[in-house]
């Protein structure tokens, strides 16, 4: 892929089937806690069909799915074909997957604050796993639950026997418990979730998934980083100037109203994505690539990070609400004029802020976070900006226009990294001692270019990862808490002090001029692109 003035790197890996290195996950039964829910549907089924037709699963897999409407086998595998459909385009359907896949799905009814429900879930298991193929006797329970019956469900599952404790990460049969963000509100409920899910399993047993960790760039990061002599010298505060993270949605908060009024943009998106972006751009280089020498690394990088206080917060933060406006020719509401928002809410929908990272590596550079609802356009990505030349020779009007470079990792759409530098435009200045033209360019590399099919959806990566017990793309139980440490302040500050006239932006722009402003003192400008 190419950029107006830019340069397309071509990997020397090309395209075909030898370039996946994925391997067969065990044969398991997934038990969907929630398998009638949105995320189910629009999320996990369709992810497990294309690991199926991917060749990733064995015969031995199935899925239980269990939710509290009503229903039988036949119905889910309805449902299953029904949202396989929607979500994957029908070049991309294979029919014959489709009704092995459905073989497979079973489903139960019940209510997850009643022990009966767990009962009959133990029942079926063990139907299952004595009657089919390959009786695989691993399990695996996936919570896509609401918050409200998390503590209920896995209270059940420990209680119940279906799901029983085991320490020893290489036992066989295996269970995982997989979990769903939020994990908590707020840093003590999160420690009390903490408390109690280890209480019932151990931390080897618990994969906390956030999607973002299972995006190819995301991954890629560390590779990049400890993998090219190139960049990994150049990573630090002497040569690095500012970093900036940023997630825009051009999306509202839809039928979310309810949610979104407990959680905000920063319980929705900083204290798990972003925070996560952060520590893997700033983290040490691990001993290994092994699950707990990475996350004892990114914890590292989130128990460094400066502490906001009500001293700090207000020449360092930004918050504002969306206002309605036009994107794509369409009219959109305001968020307060959205379904299952309070009229005069005070949460935010848009959110900056500048941290610091109390390290050798990062002490003084700034990393600007920013996340908001209807913005100019959907975008993630991660901009490290070098310092400009301590020197320029080349004639004082480049000196005035000269950009500094930055490294970009985009994250989503269009996953890839580009890396911006200067050059002379050609047929300018008879010689170096003259006036010259620069101009900046990019080389750009983009995953869907280069690989073509290969790369794999978040759901799918993170969910292959939990049946070949890979860990490292899943936070810990102390990561959690350190998240929670830094936005915590912040959130209790911002509730303790409302504003008492919430500042907008339209939608549709990319965010309020206070932002601008913050990042502004600072000397730099956000990527606006």
């Amino acid at each position: 892929m190419s950029v107006p003035g830019g340069v397309t790197v071509t990997p020397s890996v090309q395209p075909g089937p030898s370039a996946s290195v994925r391997q067969r996950s065990d044969g398991c039964t997934a038990v969907i806690l929630g398998a009638a829910g949105d995320l189910a549907r629009r999320k996990l089924l369709p992810a497990l069909y294309q690991l199926a037709r991917a060749g990733h699963l064995e015969e031995s897999f199935r899925v239980l799915g269990v939710a509290l409407e009503p229903g039988d086998d036949a119905s889910f595998r309805q449902l299953a074909r029904t949202a396989i459909q929607s979500a994957i385009d029908s070049a991309h359907l294979d029919d014959t997957i489709l009704r092995w896949m459905e073989r497979r799905l079973f489903y139960i009814s019940g209510d997850f604050t009643q022990a009966g429900t767990f009962a009959a879930l133990g029942a079926r298991l063990e139907e299952l796993e004595r009657v089919s193929e390959g009786g695989s006797h691993n399990r695996l329970f996936y919570l896509a639950v609401p918050p409200s019956v998390f503590e209920p469900s896995v209270r059940h599952l420990s209680a119940s026997g279906v799901a029983p404790r085991s320490d020893d990460a290489d036992a066989r049969p295996w269970v995982r418990v997989v979990v769903e963000k939020p994990f908590g509100h707020d840093e003590n409920s999160a420690r009390a979730l903490n408390t109690l899910v280890l209480s019932l399993f151990a931390e080897c047993q618990i994969y906390r998934i956030d999607h973002y960790l299972g995006k190819e760039t995301v991954q890629n990061v560390l590779v990049l980083r400890f993998g090219n002599t190139i960049f990994e010298p150049l990573w630090n505060r002497q040569w690095v100037s500012h970093v900036q993270i940023t997630a825009a949605e051009d999306v509202g908060i839809g039928s979310r109203g309810k949610y979104y009024e407990e959680a905000g943009v920063i319980r929705d998106m900083f204290q798990n994505h972003l925070l996560q972006l952060l520590a893997l751009t700033a983290m040490e280089p691990p001993r290994t690539m092994s699950a707990d020498a990475v996350r004892d690394e990114k914890t590292k990088v989130l128990e460094s990070i400066r502490w906001l206080t009500p001293e700090t917060i207000p020449t360092n933060t930004v918050r504002a609400q969306y206002a309605g406006g036009g994107i794509a020719g369409e009219t959109v509401p305001g968020y307060r004029a959205e379904r299952n928002v309070a009229p005069d809410s005070t949460i935010p929908t848009f959110a900056a802020v500048r941290l610091y990272l109390d390290n050798w590596r990062w002490q003084g550079v700034p990393f600007l976070l920013r996340s908001g609802k209807r913005m100019a356009r959907r975008m993630s990505e991660i901009a490290v900006q070098f310092h400009r030349p301590p020197h320029l020779m080349f004639g004082h009007a480049v000196g005035e226009s000269l950009e500094p470079n930055v490294l970009v990792i985009r994250v989503q759409p269009d996953e890839g990294i580009a890396l911006r530098f200067q050059v002379k435009v050609p047929g300018t200045a008879v010689a170096l001692t003259s006036e010259l033209e620069v101009s900046p360019v990019s080389m750009d590399f983009c995953y869907a270019d280069a690989f073509g099919g290969l790369t794999a959806p978040a759901y799918e990566t993170l969910l292959l990862d939990i049946m070949i017990g890979e860990m490292t793309l899943f936070t810990r139980s102390d990561e959690v808490a350190a998240a929670w440490r830094v936005v915590d302040p912040l959130i209790r500050f911002w509730t303790e002090h409302p504003p008492t006239d919430m500042p907008s932006y339209d939608a549709g722009s990319w965010g309020p001029s206070a932002a601008d402003a913050l990042i502004a003192s600072d000397g730099f400008s956000w990527r606006n692109t």
